[in-house]
């Protein structure tokens, strides 16, 4: 099996993915609906509880959600649905793949590429595996040209199931961290940046100042290197008061030509960090994040 990433991701192609936290399933998620909406695709995800959460990572990752949901170019399609498919003969399901790339071309956009969290199906409601609608799903990939993403998780599927479900793709994605506990999820965007997702406290602290150590190292050791180390707090939905004040030490030890910069900090982790000294350190900059929620951008 190939193993590629979202972005490699084109029409035609059909990947299965197995994320190791909760936080690598947004990150992939929103990764390969963002890459469908920069492309002038329509992206559509089939939800099964779970929609909010994707939208929230997508405006995090600042996605125009609220103008492509208007627009139609992101759909949602309601949970009932979703599982009414798992419950609907083989080619009822066919057929319904068939007329979501048809609205796609009527409506002019460049594609169609399809997602969701499809867990219901996992114990085959309607008596028919899910393997079979995969085989279907491939099927439609191949003769309309759509791009489709199966997500398995391992809290929510069997080892045994993800297994099988792995054997019947050809690719499967892949999102690669630095680190992933399952509360905290830390994925390097540069050389002398990072982005934390999920909750830090004092069970991955250690690894957020390794991540910082390993960062002003790097900075220092090369001439060219940017002197700002930063970390991207846009999905950090927590952050303890020891947690708060490592920070600031960290940034209080930098040399004066360089700077630890966290930026899209949350409201909340933001009240933690200035109660905790972040205004008063001097090689610390600390930038919030704009609104949060399904509703941002246009």
């Amino acid at each position: 099996m190939d193993v590629r990433t979202a972005e490699d991701m084109r029409a035609g192609d059909h990947a299965c993915a197995v994320p190791v936290s909760d936080e690598g399933l947004w990150e992939l998620t929103s990764r390969f609906l963002a890459r469908g909406l920069s492309g002038g695709e329509k992206v559509v995800y089939f939800d099964d509880g779970t929609s909010e959460r994707v939208l929230d990572r997508l405006t995090e990752d600042r996605m125009p959600v609220a103008g492509a949901l208007r627009s139609g170019q992101l759909q949602v399609v309601p949970a009932d649905v979703t599982r009414g498919a798992f419950r609907s003969p083989v080619a009822d399901v066919r057929s319904l793949l068939h007329s979501y790339v048809d609205g796609s071309v009527a409506q002019g956009w460049s594609g169609l590429r399809m997602t969701g969290q499809l867990s219901y199906g996992a114990d085959s409601p309607g008596g028919v595996p899910l393997s079979d609608y995969d085989r279907a799903l491939d099927e439609v990939v191949v003769e309309r040209g759509l791009t489709a993403l199966c997500l398995y998780d391992h809290t929510r599927y069997t080892d045994a199931q993800i297994e099988h479900m792995r054997g019947v793709h050809r690719e499967e994605l892949d999102a690669p961290a630095a680190y992933d506990d399952g509360l905290l999820r830390i994925t390097q965007t540069g050389r002398n940046s990072a982005r934390l997702a999920g909750e830090a406290d004092h069970s991955n602290r250690p690894m957020i100042h390794r991540i910082i150590g390993e960062a002003l190292d790097r900075a220092l050791r090369a001439a060219d290197s940017d002197t700002d180390i930063e970390l991207n707090l846009a999905s950090l939905r927590f952050l303890d008061v020891a947690g708060a004040v490592a920070l600031v030490h960290a940034a209080e030890e930098f040399p004066s030509m360089h700077r630890l910069v966290l930026s899209d900090v949350r409201p909340a982790v933001l009240r933690v960090l200035d109660r905790c000294g972040a205004p008063f350190a001097a090689q610390l900059v600390v930038r919030e994040a704009r609104a949060h929620g399904a509703g941002g951008g246009s």
